[in-house]
């Protein structure tokens, strides 16, 4: 199940479903420590003796945001009860606080009593086992802790708290949760519970015909009960009304901070890339770690998740953040990579929230028993591409400096080491999808762009040798691609090529791959060199999907969340990435606004793609175009607003020029 709704901060990562119920609770880092791991924390609304929960199919529910904020605007109808709801809900900016705002609306000609019910169903530390849930009096508020993790949630209605309430034992023995308590619309109190726990209160009022009336329900998290405490009293001196309102504001003006060119894209491209902008940040973690996503569902399918960081997407989707202007989101990334570089100057697979060393399925050794490295490595070589785009992007000359020593030099030395001395090409590693070992052309072009930024930064620090060298070796790659892996009968690049340990045998694999991209993109060749144009084109050709749902997939008989065997309608998912790596060519080589404009439908296509909320996925479904994987893929909104930030850019280019 897709997330509709992303609520965050860097610390604090709030997702929901298209039912508007909490799914997921991240802290103190986004993507680590999932409080709540995908259980439904629900809403009910009992009316004159009927009650109704929001996942039920009697309401229609429009989940979305409210323009250009990170507060959302989501509208619930019910019309055999006669209400309607307005969520407004956001998390501080600073504070490790989220609250809703609820407009109550009486859609009949009569006077109603109404309940709203809510229930939070938490597992601490990502476990149900020794969670406490009690009542305070002290604030008047429902708290769940253990040890340094507190939960404080309180509501106001008519300018009164909390109703009534209860916590009891869920999902052990017999007992399915408090929730069930709330369906006759009253609630057996019971002050405090321990154990594998949940939790429900009320807030109560009369509404008169077609009257409205605004509820309020926060959160607030910590270490300690006096930190949710504070933060409590924080919205009780600032005011429910304005807590809001100052969420709203601080967020619109971070996503509004510079004005986009006028273009042909339109105001819906324009909100999907704002959009984008916003989700990303609230995927980014203070420490400069960036999640690829935060789905908790994903867990049903492989018991593990998306919520590290891969060097690789953090590279991308830092440089496009940083060509969107948003340098200072994305400079802890770099100084995290610095950190986190091994002494031999590459980057591991993958890294959890707090940058310790994630998960991983590449071996350290192959089936002959002999030793290898288990890394991706355009994983280390993206990130020094992605510091010479952020440099070239601000001009921080002294941020530049102060990662040189530790991150550039050590990481171009290993590229320069790690190399093939026959075939002029990095030595063997596991691709960009993180399937297959051996040399690919989405690597090699990685490693170029990554030599390539080394030689750029040691020539503006005066260390002409070392630049010197890292030329010679970004042109070595460049020499050992188009001997390599160019294939002279077809006129297009290969996949990449593996080595048999025994034999030395090389076998060339010709399957037609999306991310031959990076050959342009990474600044091996130009975008109009004729046998990228070629191999571009044929790319277009075999792995557009040819339903009715279009897009590009990754690659011919992709099997991730295979849909289909017919291969020839479709090669493979489409997914959001691969589309927009297409036009992000067609972008660069344009040279006239009718060229340019070719583009455009792909970047319409990923607009068409998107939840009604805006949030994209990785991929989508062949035939229904329902979203498959996680939603949202950090890397599928940093790629749209890349390849917007292109459009822009080029459109003003080629107006200026009066090109048609």
């Amino acid at each position: 199940m897709p997330r509709h709704l992303v609520i965050g901060n860097g610390q604090l990562l709030i997702n929901m479903d298209q039912f508007l119920q909490i799914r997921d609770i991240y802290y103190p880092y986004v993507g680590q420590q999932n409080h709540v791991q995908g259980h439904a924390n629900r809403i009910g609304v009992w009316v004159d003796g009927k009650f109704s929960w929001l996942h039920s199919s009697e309401w229609d529910i429009q989940p979305n945001y409210d323009q250009d904020t990170l507060v959302t605007y989501s509208t619930a109808v019910h019309p055999h009860l006669g209400i309607k709801l307005v969520f407004e809900e956001g998390v501080h900016q600073r504070e490790m606080l989220m609250i809703r705002k609820i407009t109550i609306v009486n859609l009949e000609n009569q006077s109603r009593d109404v309940r709203l019910f809510f229930h939070q169903d938490l597992n601490i530390y990502e476990t149900e086992v020794g969670d406490t849930a009690y009542f305070c009096p002290d604030t008047k508020s429902v708290i769940h802790y253990k040890r340094y993790r507190y939960f404080l949630f309180n509501g106001e209605l008519d300018g009164e708290g909390i109703e009534q309430y209860t916590t009891g034992v869920k999902r052990f023995q017999a007992a399915e949760g408090t929730w069930r308590d709330a369906e006759d619309g009253h609630l057996h109190v019971n002050p405090i519970a321990q154990g594998s726990v949940d939790s429900t209160f009320s807030l109560e009022t009369k509404l008169e015909p077609h009257q409205q009336k605004t509820a309020y329900y926060w959160m607030t998290v910590g270490r300690t009960k006096e930190e949710v405490s504070s933060i409590h009293e924080y919205v009780s001196e600032i005011g429910t009304q304005l807590t809001v309102e100052k969420i709203r504001m601080y967020w619109n003006r971070w996503v509004n901070k510079s004005v986009l060119p006028e273009t042909d894209l339109g105001p819906n491209i324009l909100s999907l890339y704002k959009r984008s902008l916003l989700i990303v940040r609230t995927q980014t973690n203070q420490n400069g770690t960036i999640i690829a996503a935060n789905d908790s569902d994903i867990l049903h399918y492989n018991r593990d998740h998306y919520s590290y960081m891969w060097p690789r997407d953090g590279a991308l989707i830092a440089s496009a953040m940083s060509k969107a202007g948003y340098h200072g989101m994305v400079t802890n990334f770099y100084r995290c990579c610095a950190e986190l570089l091994s002494k031999e100057g590459y980057l591991h697979h993958k890294y959890n929230p707090d940058g310790s060393v994630g998960s991983s399925w590449h071996p350290y050794v192959d089936r002959l028993k002999k030793t290898q490295l288990p890394i991706q490595e355009d994983e280390t070589a993206l990130v020094l591409w992605a510091f010479w785009e952020h440099y070239q992007s601000t001009g921080d000359i002294e941020f530049a400096q102060s990662l040189y020593k530790f991150l550039v030099r050590p990481g171009a030395k290993f590229l320069l080491q790690f190399m093939d001395e026959t075939l002029d090409l990095p030595l063997p590693s596991y691709d960009l999808w993180e399937e297959r070992f051996g040399v690919f052309s989405f690597t090699a072009s990685a490693c170029y762009g990554g030599l390539m930024a080394a030689h750029s930064f040691a020539r503006l620090f005066g260390e002409d040798d070392r630049a010197e060298s890292y030329y010679k070796g970004a042109e070595r790659i460049k020499k050992g691609i188009e001997e390599h892996l160019y294939d002279e009968t077809r006129s297009c690049f290969l996949r990449g090529l593996y080595r048999n340990n025994e034999t030395g045998e090389i076998t060339k694999d010709y399957t037609i791959e999306s991310s031959l991209f990076g050959l342009f993109a990474f600044g091996v060749f130009p975008a109009n060199d004729p046998r990228m144009v070629r191999t571009m084109e044929e790319i277009e050709k075999r792995l557009s999907v040819k339903t009715s749902i279009g897009g590009v997939a990754r690659y011919v008989s992709d099997y991730y969340f295979q849909q289909s065997q017919n291969v020839e309608e479709v090669p493979g998912n489409p997914w959001v990435i691969c589309t927009l790596w297409i036009a992000k060519w067609k972008i660069s080589r344009a040279q006239t606004l009718k060229q340019l404009r070719d583009a455009k439908h792909h970047i319409d296509w990923v607009y068409k793609q998107a939840l009604s909320s805006g949030i994209l996925p990785e991929q989508v479904h062949p035939y229904t175009g329902k979203p498959l994987s996680v939603a949202p893929l950090t890397w599928s909104h940093a790629t749209f607003v890349d390849v917007v930030k292109d459009y822009l850019e080029k459109y003003e280019a080629l107006s200026t020029t009066k090109t048609t």
